[in-house]
């Protein structure tokens, strides 16, 4: 039997694999990539666009039926089979680009098969090959978790790695799981004419740390689909339906022909025999590692992307990838790498986005309302809450949560600002464009110049526009 041998071997091709394979080569290493099916990404075939795609036909009919709002009168249907088939065939094509990019990788790299640790330093594949490597990058993902009530309706449940195979919309939909992922999908089903109802056992939408904007978002979203947080639930199968009891912070029983499970993404772990490497776990079996260096412990072990459930997002996975695959090449030196500000985008209608630093204590606060907002209110979209963070002896940007139109394209603003350290009185020495939902952040930026008293406050903006 053949045994290979490698200066860094890369468990699995997504993002952060191919990320990682791609920066470990461009070092010097000589690579070994090793994913059981070679599918394409996460992103790419369950993840952000199929889902995305589902929302943009969930956008188009809501505005074929606000129309009316600027007086124009549409006769609007859904055909769910042609939503679903639209949303597969783009997916496919995304899947299919990324697939020519791992067809790129010079031939001998690419091992289709499973792999697991023997020792820290070497891999067994399914074939019963050894693979020999000075260092080894763990970039397996995640995947869909679905518990164990819900395991015995059988199809009826689905996952985002399911949902997008329909053949056509379902009648009804319990959205299970208050989190981005449910959020968005609940959101495109209820505006495709879909029954939706969503649930979750804990008390916070979104996970948000910001109590007043997770209250708007709750408030704006809860118009279109009824969301019960804080509830227990009980599942059982009726026919071909699936039954659902709640009890809690609000009761009641309903029947859904379908149950979307978006509980959350556990990292793909458990088939790699990780005991045998010798690391030290979380009690969530998850290595501990440096966020800097993205090294477990001392090993020649890395860890990237979603299996190290930190921020599973496309641009971090592409960024940890990166990070891991260099010091693999480079093991046992390794560097600590400045991470990139915090930046995550819920793509709900109005967006929401979160950058930065959460809110805290040793924070001043400036808010501003969309509710009444100019350009919001043109194109009958004024609803939503922003909130700024910054230090309170400095007024430099810290955080900020946004919940508005056209905030999945501020944050990017505010990422800057925050990278820059720039302060919210030299934010409003910006040009703001009349009428923009940019300018609807003045009044929390000027908030925070009063909270601390900024030099240039009064200089500023003394006459603003109407509705900014």
């Amino acid at each position: 039997m053949d045994h290979l041998s490698c200066d860094v071997a890369i468990i699995g091709a997504g993002t952060a694999g191919l990320a990682a394979e791609r920066a470990a080569r461009k070092a010097g290493a000589e690579t070994l990539l090793i994913d059981d099916r070679f599918a394409g990404t996460t992103c790419a075939s369950v993840g952000c666009m199929p889902s995305k795609l589902l929302i943009a036909a969930a956008d188009a009919a809501l505005n074929a039926r606000k129309a009316s709002t600027f007086g124009i009168e549409t006769n609007t249907s859904v055909d769910g089979r042609a939503v679903m088939a639209r949303v597969r065939k783009e997916r496919d094509g995304f899947v299919a680009a990324t697939l020519k990019s791992i067809e790129k990788i010079p031939a001998g790299i690419c091992i289709r098969l499973r792999a697991r640790f023997s020792d820290k330093t070497t891999l067994t594949l399914d074939d019963g090959r050894k693979v020999s490597a000075k260092a080894i990058v763990i970039a397996t993902g995640s995947r869909p978790s679905v518990p164990k009530p819900f395991q015995k309706l059988g199809e009826i449940v689905l996952t985002n790695e399911t949902i997008f195979e329909l053949e056509s919309l379902p009648r009804s939909i319990a959205v299970v799981g208050a989190g981005p992922l449910g959020l968005e999908l609940a959101q495109a089903m209820a505006r495709l004419g879909v029954e939706t109802v969503m649930f979750d056992q804990g008390d916070r939408i979104a996970a948000l740390r910001d109590a007043a904007v997770a209250k708007s978002v709750r408030s704006v979203l809860g118009k279109e689909f009824p969301i019960h947080l804080g509830v227990k639930l009980e599942v059982e199968k009726d026919g071909d339906a699936a039954r659902l009891s709640w009890s809690g912070a609000s009761s009641g029983t309903a029947s859904f022909e379908r149950v979307l499970v978006a509980a959350g993404r556990p990292p793909a772990l458990h088939d790699l025999n990780l005991a045998a490497s010798g690391l030290e776990t979380s009690d969530k079996g998850i290595p501990k590692f440096d966020p800097s260096t993205l090294q477990c412990g001392d090993a020649p072990i890395f860890l990237a992307g979603d299996a190290d459930a930190q921020r599973p997002v496309l641009h971090e996975a592409s960024s940890e990838g990166a990070i891991a695959g260099r010091n693999a090449a480079s093991f046992p030196k390794v560097r600590k790498a400045r991470r990139a500000v915090f930046l995550s985008i819920m793509f709900t209608d109005p967006p929401l986005a979160v950058v930065g630093a959460p809110p805290s204590d040793a924070m001043v606060f400036g808010s501003a309302s969309y509710a009444d907002q100019g350009r919001a209110r043109v194109e009958a979209r004024n609803e939503g809450l922003v909130r700024v963070y910054a230090g309170a002896d400095t007024g430099v940007i810290a955080g900020a949560t946004l919940f508005g139109p056209g905030m999945d394209h501020i944050a990017h603003v505010f990422a800057l600002a925050i990278e820059r350290r720039e302060t919210a009185d030299t934010l409003l020495q910006l040009p703001f464009y009349h009428p923009t939902f940019e300018e609807g952040l003045k009044p929390a930026l000027r908030e925070i110049c009063e909270a601390v008293k900024s030099p240039v406050l009064g200089n500023l903006d003394d006459i603003a526009p109407p509705g900014a």
